[in-house]
């Protein structure tokens, strides 16, 4: 193997093999990988790619479920040079098509379930076949000895969630991803004697890159699972075996609306982890009285820092709940506004980002990649303001803002409101067009129990403004949204907007 500076992704599992072999690095179902062995596993893996006649820069989607063989699959695409495209396992049809396409993957890696949905142009191999025989048969295939990927090769295509427009694969750098693990580790606390399960899709950045290689990277023992199962995140916590446990706000409150949330043994959770949407504010404190012992951190960012930008530590809630918090390690900000030019502290303005952490711009999309990357600085598309000390408070998207009768409405103020309410299960709130108002209010809720259209907006007038109050409250069963737990408020818009 060519000498190199060891600045990527595999080299992360590389180094904690050498530094702790011993250790047990990942647990699924019935297996136990010790750091050791997964390195070893990824090698192999890499040499049954590169076999295959796949080139250095070749693109290879990932459908799968979370499993240790979705991990080492991505950890060999590293090793081997290729890049790899996470795919949302819940797509099908045109979606699913579009990314495979769009990326030009010249292999899928699937598992059987899923494989069927897929093109069927598309070159496929499983990621996994009964009884796991794929993972045995690693064990006789030799090790991959080829040259090291260069720091600054591209490694990953980070789709975008795809909530306002089509997804756009973002070009992460093996240098990118380092930098952000990094800054994940110092700015969560992340250490080896934590025990963390990770059970959000792996497809995803945030439970990849913010939890799972940064924790690899530190040494620690990771639990998988294939789904944010309520019941065994609880057992796991009470067995002592889980105390830090990421979670977009969507799964807390699923948690916290669970009948038995308040008798389980729940203390051993030392550290709660939250971010891919935004927390309602009275969500978090119930949260915060029932476990006052537990650490929370807010994380937020987007796919194309890798995806962590900011966050709000335990000792920085109190006072802020609503922050997202300061910039991590490698990354800097400010709040702009329309002429790109700095506005006040207190200001709503777009958040603007430059770091090592940053894509490269948009696989194959020109444009939308001049578009983001303008005088030098990313913009997020995130309206905020920002405080004299340095912390940040997301007012909204910037396509999330209600123009309600020629006055800006923030949709998430509206929802924080509703979240007040007892029989609020979830809310979610956009504006609709309106021949009077431009866009109206709209509010959509999954009721906990007997509420009124008429009760919810006096609730909501009785707190904010009458003009921020929801023209029209629409009650569902549940929100739409993607795997990470973000609402999709583009399909509601598109679902109801001509009503």
């Amino acid at each position: 193997m060519t000498p190199g500076h060891g600045s990527t992704v595999d080299g992360v599992l590389r180094r904690s093999a050498r530094r702790t072999p011993a250790r047990v690095a990942l647990e699924y179902g019935e297996r136990a990988w010790t750091y050791e062995e997964l390195d070893d596993a990824v090698s192999r893996a890499a040499r049954v790619l590169r076999d295959r006649g796949l080139a250095p820069g070749d693109r290879v989607g990932a459908f799968g479920h979370n499993s240790d063989a979705y991990l080492i699959a991505f950890l060999a695409c590293a090793r081997a040079g290729l890049v790899h495209v996470p795919v949302n396992q819940n797509l099908t049809g045109d979606d699913l098509a579009y990314i495979v396409g769009q990326s030009g993957a010249a292999l899928v890696l699937a598992d059987p379930d899923l494989a069927g949905r897929l093109p069927g142009d598309v070159p496929t191999l499983p990621l996994r076949d009964a009884g796991d025989a794929l993972l045995d048969r690693l064990r006789t295939t030799p090790p991959y000895d080829g040259p090291e990927p260069r720091g600054e090769d591209v490694v990953q295509l980070l789709y975008t969630s795809g909530t306002t427009a089509l997804p756009k694969g973002a070009m992460m750098t093996h240098r990118a991803l380092v930098h952000e693990y990094l800054s994940a580790i110092t700015a969560l606390d992340l250490s080896a004697g934590d025990r963390p399960v990770h059970a959000l899709p792996l497809y995803h950045s945030a439970q990849m890159h913010v939890f799972l290689l940064p924790y690899l990277a530190v040494g620690a023992t990771n639990v998988v699972l294939d789904a944010p199962d309520g019941d065994r995140l609880f057992d796991l916590i009470e067995a002592g075996r889980a105390d830090s446990l990421f979670a977009p706000p969507t799964v807390w409150i699923g948690l916290a609306n669970r009948p038995d949330f308040p008798a389980r043994d729940l203390g051993g959770l030392r550290k709660a982890y939250y971010g891919a949407s935004i927390m309602p504010v009275p969500v978090l404190e119930r949260l915060r009285a029932r476990l006052p012992g537990l650490a929370f951190y807010n994380c937020f960012g987007q796919s194309e820092i890798g995806p962590l930008a900011m966050v709000l530590g335990p000792d920085e809630h109190q006072g802020r709940m609503d922050s997202c918090g300061r910039p991590v390690l490698f990354v800097d900000a400010r709040v702009v506004g329309e002429d790109g030019k700095d506005v006040p502290d207190g200001t709503p303005g777009e958040i603007v980002y430059r770091s090592p952490q940053l894509c490269e711009g948009y696989w194959d999309k020109p444009e939308e990649t001049a578009e983001a990357f303008r005088d030098g600085w990313f913009h997020s598309g995130d309206l905020a303001v920002r405080d004299p000390h340095g912390y940040y408070t997301v007012v909204d998207r910037v396509k999330d803002v209600i123009n309600s009768g020629g006055v800006l409405v923030a949709s998430r103020q509206v929802e924080d409101a509703l979240y007040t309410h007892d029989q609020v299960a979830e809310a979610a709130v956009v504006g609709l067009p309106d021949d009077r108002w431009i866009e109206a209010v709209t509010a959509f809720v999954v009721p906990r129990g007997e509420v009124t259209e008429a009760g919810l907006v006096a609730h909501v007038r009785d707190r904010l403004p009458h003009f921020k109050a929801p023209k029209r409250v629409v009650f569902v069963d549940e929100l739409p949204r993607n795997a990470s737990g973000k609402i999709l408020k583009r399909e509601l818009r598109d679902r109801f907007g001509g009503r």
